[in-house]
């Protein structure tokens, strides 16, 4: 399927709403949103595990350093109710950098300080001594912010009576924490840009047969399937139709259904051809004895003397033979455009033959009105003239038929704007039923009952003038409500021409 196609299938669908989505970029973004649940998680237990693990550490390094500094600051053995005597522990032996001692008498810190990284005493401010005097004593260790950043502290209450604070930086911790969590951000979001381009590619590789499937239901869904010759030889590849997995399945399955519809077709073609031959040939030999029929009706009215109701049998007689044999030639004009024969092209004035069909028309029903809207140049298309008259006659026909006399029948010329020939038959009628109008064109398709007249039709004029307009390359539409009826040509143009004036107004037909 090409870029284009896909843009243009996809240019009138939300991106708001997820169910308009397709099944690739639904299966991309649930697996992309799984890894990014499954990197969270990862990251939550791997950051808790190490907030553990450093903790359990920095507790044991906090309880020797308290303990240095408690065996540190126990007065000398002859001075034990002396604890303005007592040394500093912050001088005790082996207190690493960035250590914190203080010794709190009471409700008064006696002496407080750090080591920084020099191993320098660093004093500590008021306010960090006012967070030293707010620790519990003799519980587990707990983390405060201080002026020279983040510490883990623990207040021990000795013999003495005095409290030994011990603290021990939260720096090195936080850093290490810090970089666990970059390193788990970019190698999730690295992981991430990989499977999904990864897996973009395997999950389009993997539904390309399902998008196969799809073309072949679309190409069928363009086929006209409802009558002709149908050469269904679209199929699902073999790469998409094996029938040992799931995609391969409905692939085989669709190929098994389009070889039915295949054989079907092609039954329906045979059949179709076949009627249409017995209809050729039937109304081929109708001709003769039809023929035979009209003119000894014919003889008989010229030569023998007959009653009244004589007169009016043998009158009937050749009125049906006549409308007979006028169905045998329609017949016969369908079975020739069904087989396609070639038509006898040549240029048609098209204006011309407007003005002269429905002139004699105008001599069959004069009580009607007909009236003609020709533009001011001729309308030239190619095409087969005594078929094209047939239209026009065929049209007109039916207009006078179904209508009451002192109805208007319209008949108009133009050119369109891409340079076809335009031909309208309009008539101010009852109309033509909704109901009707799906199938006016079809074969022996009649609705006497909704319009009004007297004659009676085949239903074959409709469906000649349809078959002869498509054989010339055109169309013929028709829109029908009380009031108005309008029949369109379009047939294409001999040439392309500048557009034709149209006369101001109505005028009657000559």
């Amino acid at each position: 399927m090409s870029t284009l196609s896909r843009v243009t299938r996809t240019s009138g669908r939300s991106w708001l709403n997820p169910s308009t989505w397709h099944l690739r970029t639904r299966l991309v973004l649930v697996a992309m949103a799984l890894l990014v649940a499954i990197c969270a998680a990862v990251g939550v237990v791997s950051y808790a595990s190490m907030e553990m693990v450093f903790n359990r550490q920095l507790d044991r390094q906090l309880e020797q350093a308290s303990t240095r500094a408690e065996d540190f600051g126990r007065p000398p053995s002859n001075f034990p109710n002396a604890p303005s005597g007592r040394p500093d522990p912050l001088e005790a032996r082996g207190q690493a950098a960035g250590t914190l001692n203080a010794r709190i008498d009471g409700t008064a810190v006696r002496s407080s300080g750090l080591i920084d990284a020099q191993g320098n005493r660093v004093s500590l401010s008021a306010g960090d001594e006012q967070v030293l005097l707010s620790l519990p004593t003799d519980r587990p260790p707990v983390d405060r912010s201080l002026s020279n950043g983040d510490y883990r502290l623990v207040a021990v209450e000795t013999s003495y009576g005095d409290v030994i604070v011990t603290g021990l930086p939260l720096a090195d911790k936080q850093s290490a924490q810090a970089s666990l969590v970059w390193t788990m951000v970019l190698v999730s979001l690295g992981g991430l840009v990989i499977i999904g381009l990864v897996g973009t590619v395997i999950i389009r590789r993997t539904m390309r047969p399902l998008e196969q499937l799809s073309e072949v239901a679309t190409k069928v869904s363009r086929l006209p399937l409802d009558a002709g010759e149908v050469a269904l030889a679209v199929r699902v590849p073999p790469s998409a139709s094996h029938p040992g997995t799931e995609v391969g399945s409905v692939g085989y399955a669709l190929n098994q259904m389009l070889n039915n519809v295949a054989s079907a077709l092609e039954a329906r073609q045979k059949s179709e051809t076949r009627v249409r031959q017995f209809v050729a040939d039937a109304s081929h030999e109708l001709r003769t004895p039809l023929t035979a029929i009209r003119g000894y009706t014919e003889l008989l009215r010229m030569t023998e003397d007959f009653t009244e109701d004589g007169r009016k049998s043998l009158a009937r007689m050749q009125s049906q033979s006549e409308r007979m044999t006028t169905l045998v030639e329609d017949l016969l004009l369908l079975a020739r455009l069904d087989e396609g024969q070639p038509l006898k092209v040549e240029d048609v004035d098209l204006t011309q033959l407007v003005i002269e069909t429905v002139s004699d028309e105008k001599v069959m029903a004069p009580e009607h009105v007909w009236r003609l809207q020709l533009p001011d140049e001729p309308v030239t298309v190619r095409g087969d003239a005594t078929q094209l008259h047939q239209v026009l006659a065929n049209l007109l026909s039916n207009a006078r038929k179904h209508t009451d006399p002192g109805t208007t029948v319209s008949t108009g010329v133009t050119l369109s704007a891409d340079g076809s020939a335009v031909v309208t038959v309009t008539d101010n009628g009852p109309g033509i039923p909704d109901e009707f109008q799906g199938r006016i064109f079809s074969r022996f398709a009649r609705a006497d009952a909704a319009r009004s007249g007297t004659e009676g039709t085949s239903g074959l004029g409709l469906s000649i003038v349809e078959s002869i307009v498509l054989a010339h390359g055109g169309s013929v539409e028709v829109t029908s409500r009380p009031g108005l009826t309008e029949f369109a040509l379009r047939l294409p143009p001999a040439s392309t021409g500048d557009l034709g004036q149209n006369r101001q107004g109505d005028s009657p037909a000559s």
